[in-house]
Order: C-alpha cells, then sequence, then structure tokens
C-alpha cells in the first residue's frame, strides 16, 4: 500500500490539480495470502481436532457399553441363584429389570460397531452369547415355578449357564482391550492434531501482527500524500460550493421572475375583471341612489345591470376556486353514457346549426363518482371553446370509454395509475400549436382577442385534478383539437344519484309561516341582509350572531324547523352548533352556508357526505330552491 508524494504535481494559481497515488499491493497481498492458507490449515485442523474427540468418545462409550452388559449379566445371574434357593419372587427383581437392558445395550453396541467388520463380527457374538445366557437363565427360572427345583438345580449344575457366562466374559475382554488400544491411539492422534492447532493459531497471531507492522509503516508513508489530496480536496470544494451557490442564486433569480411573472398574470387578469364588473355594481347603485333622490322610479335596468355585474364577479371568484382546486365539490355516482345523452339537447341548441354534433358512446362503460353540476359545466366549457375554434362550421363529437393509465404515462403526467372513465371533446376546428396547447390550461391565457377571460380550459383543468382525473390536450394547427378528460373508476356498487337539481315551481319555493328558520351569523350586515330575503321568502325567522345565542333560542322556541348557519364563526363553528343543536333537538334540518372552502364540512375540497351547503354569494333564487331541498316541497 505505500503512496509516493514524488509524483504530486505543483498547482499553478487557479488551477486544481489532482495528486497522483502509487500502491504498491505486492505486500499485503503476500501477507494477506500466507494468513489465508494459515486460517484454511488452523481451521482444517479445528475440523479433523473434532473428529478426534468424536473418536474418543466414542471408544470410551464402547468400554463403558461393555462394562454395563457384563454387570447386568452377572446381576441377572445373581436374582436367578437367589431365586432358585430360596423360592422368593422378590430375588426375581434383578433378573427383571437386567433383562431387557442387557438386550438393549447389546443392539446399541452392535449399531455403534457397524462401521468396522470386526468389531461388528464381535458384537453380534456377545449379542448371540446373552441372549442364550438369558434363555437359560429363563428356563430355570420357569422350572422352579413349576415346582421342578430338581431339575433347575440339575441344570445349574449342568454347567451350560457356566459356559455361557464364561464366553461372554472373555468376548467382553477381548472387546474392551482392543477398544482400549484404540482409545490411546485415537487419544495420541487428538493431542497431536491439538498441539498442530495451537501452532497454527501462533502462527497467525504472528502473521497480523507483521501485517498490522507493514500497515503501520505504510500509513506513515501516505500521511504527505494524504494531506496533499486533503488540501486539493478542500480547495476543490471550495470552488464546488462557490459554483453551487452562484447556480442557486440563478435559479433562484429565475423562478422569482417566473413566479412574479405568473402572479403579474393572474392578478392583472382578476384586477381586470373584477374592476370592470365592480365598475358596474357602483356605477348602477350609485346612478340609483341619485334617481331615487329626485324621485325617478325608473330604476329597474339599473338594478340588473349591477345584479348582473354581481354575480359575473361571484361567478369569476367560483372560476378562481376551480382554477386552484379549491371549489367545494359534492360527487356522486355517474353513468358518463347517460350524463353525455342527457346534455345533447342542451349542447345542439347552444351550438348552433353550423356544427354537426354527434355522440359516440362506449358499451359497458364504467361507473364514476364526480360532481354533476362541475362536470356539465365543463362539457359545456369544452363544446363552447370547440365551437368558437369553428367559425365557419364543422363538427363536434363526444365519444365516452374505459381507459387505463399504466405507471410510465402516470409517473410522466403526475397522475395515479390505474382505470379511469374518458371523456372526449373532438373539434375539427383551427386546432392550437404545440407552444398554445402547452399553455392553454393556464388561467387567464386566452387566443380569443377580445373575448373570454382566460379562465375557462383552467376550470376544467382544476375541477378534474381535484376530483383525482386528468385532462390532456391533442392538437395540430389546422385539423382540430381533443381534450381528453380522465375520470376515476367508481369501483363501489352503482347508486343512482340525481344528474340535475330537481326543479321546483316559484310557488313551490315560497315558504310557510309554520316553518320558522332560525339564521346564525356573526357577521351583522350580512345576517340582516339574509334575514330579509328568507323572510321574503315567506318564512318566520329567527335570527342569532353566534352559536350561544343560537342554542338559547332553540331551547325557547321548540316550534323551529330548520338552522341556517354560516360556519367559519369565533368561539363554535357552524358544524360544532349544529352537532349539539341536533342532539338536543333530534331531527332538525341544518343547511350550511359559506365563502371559504377550508372548514368543518369540506374536506380535501368534497362536501361532507349529508351535508346540505350553499355557497357565499347566493341568489334569492338560490337560496329559496335551497332552502325547499332541504326542508321538502311545501304542502
Amino acid at each position: 500500500m505505500g503512496v509516493s508524494t514524488a509524483d504530486i504535481p505543483e498547482a499553478k494559481p487557479g488551477e486544481l490539480v489532482s495528486p497522483k497515488l502509487k500502491i504498491n499491493f505486492a505486500i499485503p497481498l503476500i501477507g494477506f495470502g500466507l494468513l489465508f492458507f494459515i486460517i484454511a490449515a488452523t481451521a482444517i485442523l479445528a475440523f479433523r481436532q473434532a473428529s478426534d474427540q468424536a473418536a474418543v468418545r466414542h471408544s470410551a462409550e464402547v468400554q463403558s457399553r461393555l462394562s454395563r452388559i457384563l454387570s447386568l449379566l452377572q446381576a441377572a445371574e445373581t436374582g436367578q441363584r437367589g431365586y432358585l434357593i430360596t423360592g422368593d419372587e422378590s430375588y426375581l427383581e434383578p433378573f427383571n429389570n437386567a433383562a431387557p437392558q442387557i438386550q438393549a445395550e447389546a443392539r446399541s453396541l452392535q449399531a455403534a460397531m457397524a462401521g468396522n467388520e470386526t468389531h461388528g463380527q464381535a458384537a453380534a457374538a456377545l449379542l448371540a452369547v446373552t441372549r442364550e445366557k438369558l434363555a437359560e437363565l429363563q428356563r430355570t427360572v420357569e422350572l422352579r415355578r413349576r415346582g421342578r427345583t430338581e431339575e433347575a438345580i440339575a441344570m445349574v449344575r449342568g454347567g451350560a449357564g457356566k459356559e455361557s457366562m464364561d464366553r461372554a466374559r472373555a468376548l467382553i475382554g477381548q472387546m474392551a482391550a482392543q477398544e482400549g488400544r484404540i482409545l490411546v491411539e485415537r487419544q495420541a492422534a487428538a493431542l497431536n492434531t491439538d498441539r498442530a492447532l495451537q501452532f497454527g493459531i501462533v502462527a497467525a497471531i504472528v502473521v497480523l501482527i507483521g501485517l498490522a507492522g507493514v500497515a503501520f509503516r505504510e500509513m506513515h508513508l501516505q500521511f504527505k500524500a494524504v494531506n496533499e489530496t486533503r488540501r486539493f480536496m478542500e480547495r476543490a470544494n471550495r470552488q464546488l460550493v462557490a459554483e453551487a451557490t452562484q447556480r442557486e442564486k440563478l435559479g433562484q433569480q429565475l423562478r422569482e421572475a417566473q413566479k412574479m411573472e405568473a402572479i403579474g398574470q393572474l392578478s392583472g387578469g382578476i384586477a381586470h375583471d373584477f374592476n370592470n364588473m365592480l365598475t358596474v355594481v357602483m356605477g348602477s347603485l350609485n346612478l340609483i341612489k341619485r334617481r331615487i333622490e329626485r324621485g325617478d322610479s325608473n330604476v329597474v335596468e339599473l338594478i340588473d345591470g349591477g345584479l348582473d355585474g354581481a354575480q359575473r364577479a361571484a361567478t369569476l371568484t367560483e372560476r378562481l376556486l376551480a382554477v386552484a382546486r379549491q371549489q367545494p365539490l359534492a360527487p356522486e355516482s355517474i353513468d358518463v353514457n347517460k350524463f353525455v345523452a342527457k346534455m345533447s339537447d342542451l349542447l345542439r341548441h347552444t351550438l348552433g346549426e353550423d356544427i354537426r354534433f354527434e355522440t359516440v358512446l362506449a358499451g359497458g362503460i364504467w361507473r364514476t363518482h364526480i360532481d354533476a353540476s362541475q362536470l356539465e359545466n365543463a362539457i359545456l366549457n369544452l363544446c363552447v371553446n370547440a365551437r368558437d375554434s369553428m367559425p365557419n362550421g364543422g363538427k363536434l363529437t363526444i365519444e365516452t370509454a374505459n381507459a387505463s393509465l399504466d405507471d410510465a404515462y402516470a409517473a410522466e403526467h403526475g397522475v395515479t395509475p390505474g382505470q379511469y372513465v374518458l371523456i372526449a371533446v373532438t373539434d375539427t376546428g383551427t386546432g392550437m400549436s404545440a407552444e398554445t396547447a402547452e399553455k392553454a390550461f393556464d388561467p387567464f391565457f386566452t387566443t380569443k382577442t377580445g373575448k373570454g377571460t382566460g379562465l375557462g380550459l383552467s376550470q376544467v383543468y382544476g375541477f378534474v385534478r381535484q376530483s383525482g382525473g386528468h385532462a390532456k390536450i391533442y392538437s395540430e394547427p389546422g385539423h382540430g383539437t381533443t381534450i381528453k378528460l380522465y375520470l376515476p373508476r367508481y369501483m363501489q356498487e352503482a347508486e343512482e344519484g340525481s344528474l340535475a337539481a330537481s326543479k321546483i315551481d316559484a310557488a313551490g319555493m315560497r315558504g310557510r309561516p309554520h316553518e320558522p328558520v332560525l339564521v346564525v351569523e356573526d357577521d351583522e350586515q350580512v345576517r340582516t341582509l339574509t334575514v330579509s330575503a328568507v323572510e321574503e321568502l315567506g318564512y318566520r325567522v329567527h335570527q342569532a350572531g353566534n352559536a350561544a345565542a343560537a342554542l338559547r333560542i332553540l331551547d325557547a322556541h321548540p316550534e323551529i324547523v330548520l338552522l341556517f348557519t354560516d360556519i367559519v364563526m369565533p368561539d363554535m363553528n357552524g358544524r360544532a352548533l349544529a352537532e349539539e343543536a341536533q342532539r338536543r333537538r333530534p331531527g332538525l334540518k341544518v343547511l350550511f352556508t359559506t365563502g371559504f372552502t377550508r372548514h368543518a364540512v369540506i374536506h380535501n375540497g368534497i362536501v361532507d357526505p349529508g351535508i346540505s351547503l350553499l355557497a357565499k354569494p347566493f341568489s334569492l333564487e338560490a337560496l329559496a330552491a335551497k332552502l325547499r331541498s332541504v326542508l321538502g316541497t311545501a304542502d
């Protein structure tokens, strides 16, 4: 591992030169090779030592079994002799205990010595002798039990038992002597292996110490070169940090410029449109005031103009919330084929006679879960844009299909992969260039000089993305445009939702005196206006400026059938008020209102199930329809 500093070049001012290190691998390779050999040899010796120890234990076990067999045979014979002499069955206990143990020990000995042919034959012979001896002892015991004592004693005196016992002793002695010699040899081999193993361990330690010394020497040689390398890395790091800092500053400036451009475009568009609308509203109110002061009652046209300006301002706010993906949505299960079919008459009337309109609806279409009114606005918006791109007439097609977005496409376009319901709107209009198509979804971007707000497509895009879907533009100048809306597939069981709000006639939208309403609003001006509007619709009204007052009024007036409350209020919000009110008055109807999209009844842009919400600002007609929708058709 030797490193030489002689080849490290000097760096010129302003120039970074990397040091060149020379590394000598010969010494460590030889040392590690030797160490590996020693370790491998030591490992082999360790396995051999274990084998030798096992052999020693085997020989010791064989000798122990031989000694136990002889002891058991003697115990069995002693028990037989005592029984023959006394006839007392208790003398047979050593015999009865020894007989099965002798056979088990003899079989175990035969199995242990099966690897050696000579030893195996001796073990088999010993097993036969023990069986013969036990059989002889058993015969004499049986004769004594039958009362043939003289005959049993005669068998003993005949010497057959002594002969088999002598043969057993001889075999056991022969086998024990032979196994003893083997044991001595194995103990000597184990001792030699142990010495060799100890030598290997000592050699490995010596080599390791040598390697450590070489490594220390090489580390000392590397010190100057490593020092130079560290100085080089510090210089290089300082230069990289300086370059990275400069690039970050340039990137930050670029991002700030792009952000300010986007904010300028957005705020400029909002200011332009809102100033126009506020001009109409304020001008109309000023003129109405002046005419009324001089007794002129011709103000209907001015009132209509002011209302129209205010409504346009409310619509602009709604569009901005859609662009920001913050509008409150009330999704429901929808069959897009039925939805598009129901819109066909409206679209044909909107498009005019110069536009040929057709629908291509796929079979087996999946359902989607989406806000029906916002989807209707989105399709109508796309169709109106398509009509405007065909000033001399053309063809507009709405297609539906099932679609799947794979992982690669989803990763490229920032959408969740999976199954979607596709609605495609295609026209044969002027088309768009690639640059225009890239900006088409940007707020306040428009190619209609003097027409439009530039929020139409951005509103559609914001709504679709807020609903968990995806929108994509395919266009070619002179050939037309296709805008595809990918709506997430609804996997739950189909449930028929209302595709449009039920129509209530003017008479049915009137309130009844027996339907008292409690209006809760912390803003005094808004509360006064709301109370007047509800009274104008024929309802009897109670009012409160906060939740505590509202609960006191509810307790004092059990005839109140509906709570109409703002959501964002100090101390206790409208959601908490409604829960407490319904706890006290089960069956009480509740209608929420708010001008803020993030609150207690809207989560992730979706209105909570079972919640009735009327967004501010609202018209008298919208208020009437919503009250009747919550309360049900009046009698």
